[in-house]
């Protein structure tokens, strides 16, 4: 069964493979369970799933590489786990293309709590029915949008069609760099906190606790952002750091 009720898990450690399997099955979805990254890409390019969990330490292909081809060929969301906590393994995680990462021993609950959180982000919807913002980085500045297009010195996001560009390059962006570039170009000069982009991601309005991992995590989507934008941090043309408080818009 492919889209929106399909997952995809690739780890090697067969108990580990079957317990996540099954919290996924239980949370609704069908499950396509794969012991190596190979086999792994194989089966998300089938099914196109809309979440895959990834195990980061997998003999041959490891989890990062793995990552990495799954991302040239789906938008599934990408949850990677793995036992290696140090912030070197986030960076390296979420470079590679993940959405979100967790440490083990986890608890079912949680895995089931991440995913669910990532499935209730604003997506693409029917034509004439857009979706509001998160309330928690909502403006009434809208003078920077036309068409459903936001635009600021050249480059172009429509939440919608989910399509980013700078000049006549489109950007591939995963699903968190989006949903980020989308709430500080939305909020245009209001400068946007890392607590209110880690909300907006989770999109779990009953649990609002913003870890230290959490505004991280934030700090290096952006970091991709701007990498993929071509742009520094010393000298943004887009995306400005106020240092200790968040981001914003550069000015026009």
């Amino acid at each position: 069964m492919a889209g929106p009720h399909s997952a995809v898990v690739v780890e090697d450690d067969r108990d580990i493979r079957i317990l996540i399997s099954e919290i996924l099955e239980q949370a609704g979805f069908t499950v396509h369970a794969a012991a190596s990254g190979l086999e792994g890409i194989k089966l998300v390019t089938e099914h196109q799933p809309v979440v895959t969990t990834l195990d980061v330490s997998m003999p041959g292909m490891d989890g990062f590489e793995t990552a990495k081809r799954i991302r040239a060929v789906s938008g599934t969301y990408i949850v990677m786990l793995t036992a290696r906590a140090d912030e070197i393994d986030t960076l390296q995680g979420l470079q590679s293309g993940a959405d979100d990462y967790i440490t083990k021993p986890f608890r079912p609950r949680e895995l089931r709590a991440r995913v669910e959180a990532m499935l209730r982000r604003p997506r693409a919807v029917a034509a004439g029915q857009p979706q509001a913002p998160s309330s928690a980085i909502q403006t009434a500045a809208l003078d920077h949008e036309a068409n459903g297009w936001l635009s600021h010195r050249g480059l172009r996001l429509h939440r919608d069609m989910r399509v980013t560009s700078v000049g006549d390059m489109e950007l591939e962006l995963t699903r968190s760099e989006f949903d980020i570039l989308y709430e500080i170009m939305y909020a245009g000069r209001r400068v946007v906190s890392k607590r209110e982009l880690v909300l907006a991601l989770r999109g779990d309005e009953g649990h609002d606790y913003v870890s230290e991992h959490d505004t991280r995590t934030i700090e290096v989507h952006v970091a991709n952002l701007r990498r993929k934008l071509g742009e520094s941090a010393a000298d943004p043309q887009w995306i400005e750091t106020l240092r200790g408080v968040g981001y914003r818009l550069t000015a026009s």
